[in-house]
């Protein structure tokens, strides 16, 4: 069987981040912000007061919030806002496309019996809209529509490596964004990130990544 070797560490499971990682990074999150922050206004919440900086958060505080007056209220909220920030996904995904040599390294991988899966904050429509044959190259895509909680909690991350029959002390996780560190780091995983997205070597030597990367497909020189 072959292996990934870095810091004499083999390593037999890859797991991606998708959007700025796998595929172009073009949803537009300042749009989809906005539309979420006045939807939480139209509840009665001041978002200026909500801590998150991200989505996700966001939707999940003010639901929290309204829980507190009323179920029902937080459900509506919760469900109106999923739909929105899904449709901007969706919208992106019909424009979206793979970085040249996604496939191949994939397959590349596969042919060298080593594992790899995908975890993502985008919703599943999206991801296969992109990819719509995902399944024929990555056995094991993890989706936020699939778990509880999105990275950087490790839930998704150790759903992806349970499913692939994985360690996390012989995998790592490979982003473009410093939550993919955090998220590698809090399931016990190696990382590395990725300077396809819009964040540079510096933010992930600082988020503490083990490896910078300028492009997913370079992770196949760590061939033994």
């Amino acid at each position: 069987m072959s292996y990934l070797s870095f810091n004499h560490i083999a390593i037999d499971t890859v797991i991606f981040d998708f959007d700025g990682t796998l595929a172009r990074l073009n949803i537009d999150f300042d749009l989809m912000r906005r539309s979420v922050d006045e939807l939480v206004t139209l509840y009665g919440i001041d978002h200026q007061t909500l801590q998150h900086r991200h989505v996700l958060e966001i939707i999940g505080e003010a639901g929290a919030i309204l829980q507190n007056s009323s179920r029902q209220k937080s459900e509506s909220f919760i469900r109106e806002a999923c739909r929105i920030i899904e449709d901007i996904e969706v919208a992106a995904a019909r424009q979206g496309e793979l970085f040249d040599g996604t496939k191949e390294m994939l397959k590349g991988l596969r042919e060298h019996s080593i594992r790899a899966g995908i975890i993502t904050r985008n919703c599943a429509k999206a991801v296969y809209t992109v990819f719509p044959d995902i399944s024929s190259y990555c056995p094991v895509v993890v989706c936020r529509d699939h778990v509880k909680h999105v990275k950087p909690h490790p839930e998704q991350l150790n759903l992806a490596l349970s499913r692939l029959g994985s360690s996390s002390g012989t995998s790592m996780m490979i982003g473009d964004h410093p939550l993919d560190i955090c998220a590698g780091q809090n399931a016990g995983a190696l990382t590395a990130g990725v300077l396809t997205g819009h964040f540079h070597e510096d933010d992930f030597v600082l988020a503490g990544a083990d490896l910078v990367l300028a492009q997913a497909s370079d992770i196949l020189k760590l061939l033994a």
